[in-house]
């Protein structure tokens, strides 16, 4: 099974003998299939997300000649490394929400080995990790600081609007 960067360095004409190859072990993989003499099943999957891989690659290099684009400005699978390189400049890490609380759980429950912490306030850490972006990614400390520092404001006037509602309960009864 090819991968999508192995595909892209071939050149137009290889991976054009490449997809007439791979289209014509297809062919095989279903005739076999039908004859009953196919041993592995998952192997018509990998061949078709293969041919599937070469047609894009070729279809992203019709799209970039018609643009007059250089090989090295065509788009596709180069837009992932774009993003990894652009998550690694602003310190997000690719772990999820999720996967950062679990983390954290063990490393407290480790740090305090029979200590029993039921009192639900956060530390600074668990609250960072609390505080993901919608892509899942943890945010600099900047960032964090700065929503962190929005949502203490937020919760004190939520606080006191909570308290003048009581009061105004209060003085009516």
């Amino acid at each position: 099974m090819a991968t999508a960067s192995e595909i892209s360095e071939f050149d137009t004409e290889e991976l054009e003998r490449q997809l007439s190859e791979t289209r014509r072990e297809l062919f095989n993989l279903r005739f076999q299939l039908a004859t009953g003499q196919l041993d592995n099943f998952s192997r018509i999957n990998h061949v078709r997300k293969d041919v599937a891989r070469m047609m894009t690659e070729l279809r992203i290099r019709e799209i970039g000649e018609a643009e007059g684009l250089a090989m090295d400005d065509l788009p596709g699978h180069r837009a992932a490394a774009r993003r990894r390189s652009e998550d690694e400049a602003l310190g997000r890490d690719k772990t999820t929400a999720s996967e950062r609380r679990a983390k954290a759980k063990a490393e407290a429950a480790d740090e305090h080995e029979g200590h029993d912490h039921a009192s639900g306030d956060l530390d600074e850490d668990e609250l960072a990790e609390e505080i993901a972006d919608d892509d899942g990614m943890a945010l600099p400390d900047a960032e964090v600081d700065v929503r962190d520092s929005a949502m203490v404001e937020e919760s004190e006037e939520a606080d006191a609007a909570d308290d003048e509602a009581e009061a105004d309960a209060e003085e009516k009864s």
